[in-house]
């Protein structure tokens, strides 16, 4: 059986691992990843679109100016898409943030298994969360990346919001405020790293009690030695 020690540590390791699951599966679920405010303007008057979305739905809104101001509507992001580039980047985050949910299941299967037994394989021990964690932090880093880049460079808000009112002319400028779906993905780096410093300290304290254990006789108190 496990140590005290060892349960303890790799069970907190696991709440964390576990923590990590959940938000991402807030963070998927969630349409509050970003909200942008659009101008365009049109033959005799300009327009202002409102879209709040996330990775697969989202709602928007169209003011025009004079007061008019047509009711919000919710939309399908992939259905709003026509251009490869955007349609394709919001794919490779959805792929991105599923492999991050299966690095989050191993790594909290791999602590399960240590607070119950002692794995006889080196992987399933500290070097296997250490792998998982790392993994999924990198890629929760790249998706806060990509999303960003896809706003930017690929022009993603404005063509949801041509997807939306297709009647929409020269777009004029826009501005966006990332939503808290969005920066709940810095906590999920913050809970990965927090399951590999969990490990890390035991590691550390077991490499430590080895090599006490170890020590060389010669270190050894010379009225113990027997020749």
């Amino acid at each position: 059986m496990p140590s005290r020690q060892k349960r303890t540590m790799f069970g907190s390791a696991f709440s964390t691992s576990l923590c990590a699951f959940v938000t991402i599966c807030v963070v998927l679920s969630s349409q509050r990843w970003v909200s942008s405010e659009l101008r365009f303007s049109g033959t005799n008057s300009s327009s202002t679109v409102s879209l709040t979305y996330g990775l697969f739905s989202g709602t928007c809104e169209q003011s025009i100016q004079g007061g008019l101001q047509f009711p919000e509507n919710d939309f399908q992001v992939a259905e709003n898409l026509k251009s490869t580039k955007t349609r394709s980047m919001i794919i490779t985050i959805i792929v991105i943030l599923v492999l991050c949910l299966l690095t989050s299941l191993l790594s909290s299967g791999f602590t399960c298994t240590n607070v119950v037994s002692n794995p006889y394989q080196t992987f399933l021990g500290p070097i296997g969360v250490y792998t998982w964690n790392a993994l999924g932090g990198i890629l929760t880093l790249l998706a806060m990346i990509l999303f960003p880049v896809n706003i930017e460079a690929n022009n993603l808000s404005v063509e949801l919001a041509r997807g939306c009112f297709p009647s929409l002319q020269t777009h004029l400028e826009s501005s966006h405020t990332y939503g808290h779906s969005y920066w709940l993905m810095i906590l999920i780096i913050f809970e990965n790293m927090a399951s590999i410093f969990v490990i890390y300290l035991y590691d550390h304290a077991r490499y430590s009690k080895k090599k006490e254990q170890e020590r060389p006789i010669e270190n050894a108190s010379k009225d113990v030695i027997l020749f």
